[in-house]
C-alpha cells in the first residue's frame, strides 16, 4: 500500500491511496473459507460446496467490502500520523472508469485543510465586562415580594386597593359563568376600579366587558372565554361578590428569616438584604459572564483573519446530510454556517495555546455543587459525603450528562482566560440598565 499527498495550496490537498492485491487478498481470502464451512447451497453438503462456486457467488461483495474498510482505515491512519487538521471529511473523487476486476485499485480524495493562524485575546478593541449590582429599590421590591408571598390572608366584608376579590361573572345571556379570584389592580380605569372599591360581600356590580382589564390575556383567564372570543368581546356582565380578602404581609422576624435561608443564618433585616443582594448579584454574574462569553466571542471573530477551504466545504455540505443539497443550497447553508466554523477554529486555537483541559474531578466537583444546590431547595442543607457520591455516579453514568457538564467546566476556562488576558473595560449598573443596553 503507498499512500501520497499532493498540497494544492494552503488549504486544499488531494491524498491518493494505492492499493495492491497482496494487501487484501489474506483477508478475503480467510472470508471465503469461512462462507464455504457455513454456506447453504442447493445440491451441496454443508462445508462441501466448490471454492470456485463461492467465489462466484460472494467473491465481488467481499473484495469490495474489504477494499473499502482497508481504505477507510488507512486513511484515518494516515490523517493521524501527519496530523493533519481537516475540516469536513475527505472527499472521494469520481472515478469514471474504476475496475473492480483489476488486482490493484487506486483511490484520489480531496482533503480541506484547517488554515493557521495566531488570536490575539488582547483586541485592539476593549469588550465590555458588565458588574451588574442590586440596587436599593430592587432589594427593597424583593423584601416585599417575599412579604407578600409569606404573607396571609385576611377576610373581610369591604373592598379596599389592594384587595382580592372573589365572586362569579355572568354575562346577560348566559353564555358567560366564571367563578374566580382578581387582585383589585388587575381592573382597568378609574370608573371601573370605583365599582369595587366600597363594594361588600354579596354586592352585585355591573360592569361592561369592554376595557375592563388591561389585556385579553386578563379577560381570558377571569372571564373563561377563549382567546379569539376574548379579542373582540363587548358584553354586558354581572360580578357578584362572595367573598373579600387582604393579604397581610408577613413580618420581618426570626421565624421568617429562619424559613427562608435555614436556622440562624439570618438574624436580622440588615443581614436579610445583605443575603438578597449577595445572591441576587451571583445571579447576575451568571449573566454577565455569558454577555463576556458571548461579546468576546463576537470580537475575536472579527479581528482574528483567516481564509476557510470555502469551494471544498461546499462541496462536503452538499452529501454530508441526510438529503444530499444543490450547489446553491450548500452555498446557502455554507454562508449560514462560515461564521461558526471560524469560531470553532478559533475556540479551539483558544484551548490548545493556553493548555485547557478538563479534569474528571472537576466534573464531579462541578457535578456535586449542582446536587447540593438542588437539595437545599427543598430543604436538605447539609447532605452526607455518601449520599454526594452516591448521586454523583449515577449522574455520571449517563455519557450526555458527562459531555454537558465537561462542556461547561471548559467554558469556565474559557471565561477565566478571557478575565486575564482579553482586553476588557469594566462597566457598573443596575440590572435594568444592563437589560436596556444589552437587549434593547
Amino acid at each position: 500500500m503507498n499512500i501520497t499527498r499532493e498540497n494544492i495550496d494552503e488549504l486544499n490537498a488531494v491524498v491518493k491511496v494505492e492499493i495492491k492485491k497482496d494487501d487484501y487478498q489474506p483477508k478475503v481470502e480467510k472470508i471465503l473459507k469461512d462462507y464455504r464451512k457455513s454456506a447453504n447451497i442447493p445440491g451441496f453438503r454443508k462445508g462441501h460446496v466448490p471454492m470456485g462456486l463461492v467465489k462466484k457467488q460472494y467473491g465481488k461483495a467481499v473484495l469490495v467490502d474489504e477494499v473499502n474498510k482497508l481504505l477507510q482505515e488507512s486513511l484515518n491512519n494516515y490523517l493521524n500520523e501527519e496530523k493533519l487538521e481537516v475540516l469536513g471529511n475527505p472527499l472521494p473523487k469520481a472515478q469514471d472508469n474504476f475496475d473492480w476486476d483489476k488486482e490493484d485499485y487506486a483511490f484520489e480524495f480531496e482533503l480541506g485543510l484547517a488554515p493557521k493562524f495566531d488570536v490575539n485575546l488582547n483586541t485592539k478593541n476593549k469588550v465590555t465586562h458588565y458588574k451588574i449590582v442590586a440596587n436599593e429599590e430592587m432589594i427593597d421590591n424583593q423584601v416585599k415580594t417575599i412579604q407578600k408571598q409569606y404573607g396571609k390572608l385576611v377576610s373581610k366584608n369591604e373592598v379596599e386597593e389592594g384587595d382580592l376579590v372573589a365572586g362569579t361573572f355572568k354575562s346577560e345571556d348566559g353564555e358567560i359563568e366564571n367563578t374566580t379570584t382578581l387582585p383589585v389592580e388587575k381592573i382597568k380605569g378609574k370608573r371601573n376600579t370605583a365599582k369595587f372599591i366600597g363594594a361588600k360581600v354579596g354586592d352585585q356590580l355591573s360592569l361592561k366587558s369592554k376595557n375592563l382589564f388591561e389585556n385579553t390575556e386578563d379577560l381570558t383567564e377571569f372571564l373563561a372565554v377563549d382567546a379569539e372570543t376574548a379579542e373582540d368581546l363587548d358584553v354586558e356582565l354581572s360580578f357578584e361578590i362572595t367573598e373579600v380578602n387582604k393579604q397581610e404581609p408577613a413580618e420581618l422576624d426570626q421565624e421568617l428569616f429562619d424559613k427562608l435561608f435555614g436556622k440562624d443564618q439570618v438574624k436580622s433585616v440588615t443581614e436579610l438584604k445583605e443575603k438578597i443582594k449577595e445572591d441576587a448579584e451571583n445571579q447576575f454574574e451568571q449573566q454577565s459572564d455569558q454577555q463576556l462569553l458571548n461579546d468576546v466571542t463576537e470580537k475575536l471573530i472579527e479581528e482574528t483573519k483567516f481564509e476557510l477551504p470555502g469551494e471544498f466545504l461546499q462541496k462536503w455540505i452538499m452529501t454530508s446530510g441526510e438529503k444530499e443539497l444543490s450547489a446553491e443550497e450548500a452555498k446557502e447553508e455554507y454562508d449560514k454556517s462560515e461564521k461558526g466554523i471560524r469560531f470553532q477554529l478559533i475556540e479551539a486555537k483558544i484551548i490548545n495555546d493556553n493548555d485547557l483541559k478538563v479534569e474528571l474531578e472537576e466534573i464531579k466537583d462541578l457535578t456535586k455543587d449542582r446536587i447540593k444546590m438542588q437539595m437545599a431547595q427543598f430543604g436538605q442543607m447539609n447532605p452526607s459525603d455518601k449520599d454526594l457520591e452516591d448521586i454523583t455516579a449515577r449522574v455520571l453514568a449517563n455519557q450526555d450528562e458527562v459531555k454537558k457538564l465537561s462542556e461547561q467546566v471548559l467554558n469556565k476556562k474559557l471565561l477565566d482566560t478571557y478575565k486575564e488576558k482579553a482586553n476588557l473595560e469594566e462597566k457598573e449598573l443596575s440590572y435594568e440598565d444592563f437589560v436596556k443596553e444589552v437587549y434593547n
